[in-house]
């Protein structure tokens, strides 16, 4: 199973020279897609909370967990970011050929995305309308 290879690995390589656990996932957030009672037990089994929310003809009740609905919200917030650096295309593309300098890439996305002053100000709809 690529999920089981992928925590193991993870696992692997979260712990200190002592073989003591420094890190761990505390929950594992995914669409609806995921959502099954074997992915449920697996996770809870390795002591991470699924944050997946339930299918419209599931019984929301009959979980074993109950869903955390801020949590998921939360994994929006991780979403937007990835979309918004996709749309920086030197950075989609990896123009960058060395890490040092495609991190340096992403700081200055970053930057520049704090920087941008909003231009003008939609008051109909009160939202910031930017400009690129």
């Amino acid at each position: 199973m690529v999920l089981d290879e992928l925590l193991v690995a993870a696992d692997a390589c979260l712990v200190d020279e002592d073989g003591e656990r420094i890190a761990w996932p505390f929950a594992l957030g995914g669409d609806k897609g995921y959502r099954a009672d074997w992915i449920d037990q697996y996770l809870l089994e390795l002591d991470i909370e699924p944050v997946i929310p339930s299918k419209e003809n599931e019984d929301r009740a009959a979980r074993p967990v109950a869903f955390d609905k801020e949590a998921y919200r939360r994994r929006n917030i991780v979403e937007r970011l990835i979309g918004w650096l996709k749309e920086s295309r030197r950075i989609f593309a990896r123009f960058e050929k060395t890490a040092k300098n495609f991190g340096g890439m992403i700081k200055l996305a970053f930057i520049r995305q704090y920087l941008v002053v909003p231009e003008k100000m939609d008051t109909s709809r009160r939202r910031v309308v930017f400009q690129f």
